[in-house]
C-alpha cells in the first residue's frame, strides 16, 4: 500500500483470525485484546532495540506478516521513544549504592556535516536488594574526568546521596573527580584495564610471559603479598618494560582497594566486566548503525539497546546474602537497611 496523500482516507481492512474449537490460536501481530497499534508499536520498538534501521524494519514486518507499514509511521513510533528516555534519565534514584560501575563507550555521530567520535557514559549500581541497574547515561564528545563530574553531579541531585564503592577505568583524574562528589566513597581502578595499559608496551614475543608474572600481582592473598609480587615482577621486566612497571606504581593505591575487602566483595569490585559485557551487549544491538544521524538517535538506540540488555537484571546477585553481610559489617554506620 502507498504511503497515503495529505487528506486522503485510508481504507479499513479487516483481519480474518483463524478459529479453533479451543479457542487457544494466538495472532502474531495483534494479540487478543490489543489492538493494531499496540501491537505493532512493541514489534517496531523491539526490531528498533535490536539495531534494525526504518527501512529494515519495513521489510521485515512486511515479510513476516504479510502487512505493510509506512516508513514515517515507523519513525513516528520510533520517535515517540524519546520522551520516555528524558523520563528515564531524570527519574529519582535511591540515596546510596553499595557499587557503582562507570565507563564510556564511543559511537560516531554526525554533528555540523561531519562524523565525529561522541562517548555515552554509564553508570551501574548494585543496590540495598543485591541488584543491577543502570542509573544512567549520557552524551559527551570524549571521555574525560570533567564530564563525569557533571555526570556524578546528576547523580546526586537525583537523590545519590553515598556511594560506599566506585570501580572506573584508569582515567586521568577520575579518583579526585569522585572523591569532589563523594568524598567517603572508596575508588578501584579495574585491574583488566590496568593489564591492558601495561601490556601495550611490550613487544608480542614477551606477553604470555608478562602477563602470567603479571597475574601474581592482582591473585596474591593480601595487599603485602601483592607488593611482594610487583617487586619481583619488577625486577625481571623493569628494564626492559620501565613504563608498564611505572603504570602499577602510580596506580598502586587505586589499584589495591580490593585487597582490603573479603574474597567475595573482591571478585565484584576487582574489574569493570559488568559493564564491559553491558557495553558488549550495547554494541551488539547497535552494530548495524554505522553512524547516528543525531544525538537524540544515539541515545534512543542505546537506551533501548539497555532495556533488551538488562531485561533479565531481576534477581539480586550471587552469594547475596554473604556479601550483604560483609558489607554491613565493614560500613555498618553508612549501610542503612
Amino acid at each position: 500500500m502507498a504511503n497515503p496523500k495529505p487528506n486522503e482516507v485510508v481504507r479499513r481492512s479487516q483481519i480474518k483470525v483463524p478459529r479453533d474449537r479451543e479457542g487457544s490460536f494466538e495472532p502474531a501481530l495483534v494479540p487478543k485484546r490489543h489492538n493494531i497499534i499496540d501491537g505493532l508499536e512493541n514489534i517496531i520498538i523491539s526490531f528498533y532495540a535490536k539495531g534494525m534501521s526504518v527501512s529494515d524494519i519495513e521489510e521485515q514486518i512486511r515479510d513476516m506478516y504479510d502487512f505493510e507499514v509506512s516508513t514515517s509511521t515507523i519513525s513516528r513510533i520510533t520517535n515517540a521513544v524519546a520522551s520516555e528516555v528524558v523520563a528515564w534519565q531524570n527519574r529519582p534514584l535511591d540515596e546510596l549504592y553499595l557499587i557503582v560501575w562507570m565507563d564510556g563507550i564511543v559511537f560516531k555521530v554526525r554533528e555540523n556535516s561531519k562524523v565525529i567520535n561522541k562517548t555515552i557514559y554509564l553508570a551501574v549500581g548494585l543496590n540495598r536488594e543485591g541488584k543491577k541497574e543502570v542509573l544512567g547515561m549520557w552524551l559527551g564528545k570524549n571521555e574525560s574526568s570533567s564530564f563525569w563530574m557533571s555526570v556524578l553531579t546528576d547523580l546526586k541531585a537525583r537523590g545519590v546521596e553515598d556511594i560506599l564503592i566506585t570501580a572506573t577505568d584508569n582515567l586521568n583524574g577520575f579518583t579526585q573527580t569522585i572523591r569532589s562528589v563523594f568524598p567517603e566513597s572508596q575508588t578501584q581502578i579495574c585491574v583488566v584495564h590496568q593489564i591492558r595499559n601495561a601490556c601495550k608496551y611490550v613487544v608480542w614475543k614477551d606477553r604470555k610471559a608478562f602477563s602470567a608474572d603479571m597475574k601474581h600481582i592482582y591473585t596474591a592473598p593480601t595487599k603485602e603479598a601483592a607488593k611482594a609480587a610487583l617487586e619481583d615482577f619488577a625486577t625481571k621486566w623493569e628494564s626492559k618494560y620501565l613504563y608498564a612497571i611505572q603504570s602499577w606504581r602510580n596506580n598502586w593505591d587505586e589499584l589495591t582497594v580490593f585487597f582490603d575487602f573479603p574474597i567475595e566483595i573482591r571478585k565484584i569490585i576487582y574489574t569493570t566486566n559488568l559493564i564491559e559485557n553491558l557495553n558488549g551487549k550495547i554494541r551488539k544491538y547497535t552494530k548495524n548503525k554505522m553512524s547516528f544521524p543525531t544525538d537524540d538517535a544515539v541515545l534512543k538506540s542505546v537506551y533501548l539497546a539497555l532495556k533488551e540488555a538488562t531485561k533479565k537484571w531481576t534477581m539480586p546477585i550471587h552469594n547475596w546474602g554473604l556479601v550483604l553481610n560483609q558489607f554491613m559489617l565493614i560500613f555498618e554506620k553508612r549501610l542503612r537497611l
